[in-house]
C-alpha cells in the first residue's frame, strides 16, 4: 500500500462572511460550476469543470483567516495518516465519514482523502481566445522549517524533488495526469505556519490579469514572470506566463 497520491484537491477555505462572494469570485476565474452545499453546516462545495474530474472545493470556516488547504486522495486514508504521523505530522481530526485531517510539520493543514477522480480538466477559453487554468499549487514554507518540510512531503508523496528550480523555489514533480504542478518557496520569513496559495498558468498574462481585476480582484505586485493578486475576500493568488 502507497500513500503516494493519486490525485490533489485544492480547498479554498474561506473566512466567516466572505464564502458566497469569494465563490462567485473564483466560479468566475475558472468557468466551473458549483455542486451543491454539503457537509453538517452545508460548509463544503465543489467547483463542477464542464469535463474531467473535480480539483477545486471551497469551504466556510467558522472562525479565523481564509486560507488554502490540500486533500490527498488515496487508497487507504487510515494507513496514509499512520505514516504521516510516522514522517512527523499530527493528526488533527479522524472523521467518521472516512477522511483524515492532518498538520503537517510545519504547520500546514491537509486531508487524507478517497474520493475517485483521473480526468484532468481542459484549460477554460475565453471570449477573446485567451485560455487559462488553475494549474498549481504552492507552498509557501519560512527558512526555519523548510528542510524538514520539503523532506516531509518528497517522503509523503514519493515524488521526484527537482530542488533548484531557481533561488527561492523547488518542485515536486507529480504523474502528468494529476491538475496541480507542486511549487516549493523558500520564503525569507524566519518563522510561521507553512501555507500555500494557488498559481494559474494561461496564454496572455496581462489579458489574464484585467479579466481577473474586472471580476474583483487587486493587482497586488508585478514581478517578470508572475503577477501576485488578491481575490475580494483577501485570498492572495499568482497568474504566471506558462502556457495552458
Amino acid at each position: 500500500m502507497t500513500t503516494s497520491p493519486f490525485w490533489v484537491s485544492a480547498f479554498l477555505d474561506f473566512a466567516p462572511g466572505g464564502f458566497e462572494r469569494g465563490v462567485e469570485f473564483w466560479q468566475g476565474v475558472t468557468g466551473y460550476g458549483l455542486s451543491e452545499r454539503r457537509g453538517r453546516g452545508g460548509e463544503f462545495a465543489t467547483l463542477v469543470p464542464p469535463a474531467g474530474d473535480d480539483y477545486l472545493r471551497v469551504q466556510e470556516l467558522g472562525d479565523g483567516d481564509g486560507r488554502v488547504h490540500l486533500d490527498l486522495h488515496v487508497e487507504n486514508p487510515t494507513y496514509a495518516a499512520e505514516a504521516a504521523v510516522e514522517l512527523g505530522a499530527h493528526v488533527l481530526v479522524r472523521h467518521e465519514a472516512g477522511y483524515v485531517v492532518l498538520r503537517s510539520p510545519g504547520g500546514f493543514v491537509f486531508c487524507f482523502v478517497t474520493h475517485p477522480a483521473s480526468r484532468k480538466p481542459a484549460p477554460a477559453t475565453w471570449p477573446d481566445g485567451t485560455r487559462s487554468r488553475v494549474d498549481q499549487v504552492c507552498l509557501d514554507i519560512p527558512r526555519a522549517s523548510y528542510d524538514a518540510e520539503v523532506a516531509f512531503w518528497q517522503t509523503l508523496t514519493g515524488w521526484e524533488h527537482e530542488p533548484s528550480v531557481s533561488r527561492e523555489f523547488a518542485r515536486l514533480h507529480p504523474p502528468d495526469e494529476q491538475p496541480l504542478r507542486w511549487l516549493l518557496q523558500r520564503l525569507d520569513d524566519e518563522d510561521g505556519a507553512v501555507r500555500a496559495h494557488l498559481d494559474l498558468c494561461c496564454d496572455d498574462r496581462a489579458a489574464e490579469a484585467e479579466r481577473h481585476v474586472a471580476l474583483g480582484a487587486a493587482v497586488v505586485r508585478r514581478h517578470e514572470h508572475w503577477t501576485v493578486l488578491a481575490d475580494p475576500v483577501g485570498t492572495t493568488y499568482c497568474i504566471t506566463r506558462r502556457k495552458p
